[in-house]
């Protein structure tokens, strides 16, 4: 257990320095509340509508899919660093899990999980 303890004492030091400097910007720090400031900002244009509208269940299953798709394909980025000492086996499985993807894709797609209609 003595070799976790510079980790400990590193993690101490980052937690206090955080507490710090969140405790000092809350004792210190101008609290002058305008009504330009408390208006929800929305990439320089003036918001218009109710901050609370709902979104369509749509908007989040494609949101997820996109993560899914982006998270798998991030695993070709290993695969071809070593893909040399891999040789034919690596090649092989490669093609598999992008086979498996691809499947996936196209059933998520005949299932109109892409449309937002």
């Amino acid at each position: 257990m003595i070799h976790y303890l510079p980790i400990l004492i590193l993690f101490i030091i980052a937690a206090g320095f955080a507490v710090t400097n969140v405790g000092i910007s809350a004792i210190l720090g101008r609290r002058k509340s305008t009504t330009e400031k408390l208006m929800p900002y929305e990439c320089g244009i003036d918001p218009v509508g109710s901050a609370r509208e709902r979104f369509s269940v749509k908007f989040y299953l494609i949101a997820m899919l996109f993560v899914i798709f982006d998270i798998e394909v991030v695993f070709l980025y290993p695969w071809a660093v070593v893909f040399k000492s891999l040789k034919l086996f690596g090649f092989i499985e490669m093609v598999i899990f992008i086979g498996i993807l691809l499947v996936c894709y196209l059933y998520i797609w005949k299932r109109g999980g892409l449309e937002w209609d």
